[in-house]
């Protein structure tokens, strides 16, 4: 209480640049992990609206999970965000990070892994997982952890669809 705030005038945008892949980010875009902090001049405005379904490409090149019951039930395109919600401890990261590894084995696509509520030690082991099997260099991972505060949790998700964009 009695801390001084100051407006900048700008929107809240997060930078982007091709340089953040292979690296974890924070809700903000700023790099979280050992690397060298990038300047960049490019940004982008968090939360804005997305095109609509007849701007978009079609989608048509399915994505392979790897894992069968979710491949044979759920069919996800590329280029599609998909939202894994469930309870606590049932294997939502498993799931995307076995997903992200096995677009090593059929294609090279990018991918934007968002974990919020997740213990930094968790994103840590998820960002050595994804080094040890060679896709981090494909691979933006936006963390919000359980330690920090609930707006920056809230943007996470608003921040890895405005990286996907």
């Amino acid at each position: 209480m009695g801390d001084f705030v100051f407006g900048t005038k700008k929107i809240m945008r997060i930078p982007i640049h091709t340089e953040l892949f292979g690296r974890a980010i924070n809700a903000l875009g700023e790099p979280i992990d050992e690397g060298l902090v990038k300047t960049t001049l490019l940004y982008r405005t968090i939360d804005t609206k997305a095109l609509g379904i007849t701007g978009r490409t079609s989608i048509c090149e399915p994505v392979q999970t790897g894992i069968t019951a979710i491949d044979a039930l759920t069919p996800i395109g590329r280029g599609q965000r998909e939202l894994i919600i469930g309870d606590r401890q049932t294997g939502k990261t498993s799931i995307g990070v076995d997903s992200i590894i096995n677009q090593k084995l059929t294609s090279d696509l990018q991918s934007i892994f968002v974990a919020i509520g997740q213990r930094r030690a968790v994103v840590a082991k998820l960002v050595k997982r994804l080094e040890r099997f060679e896709v981090l260099q494909n691979s933006i991972i936006v963390s919000a952890t359980c330690g920090e505060p609930a707006t920056l949790q809230f943007l996470a998700g608003y921040s890895g669809c405005t990286l996907g964009e």
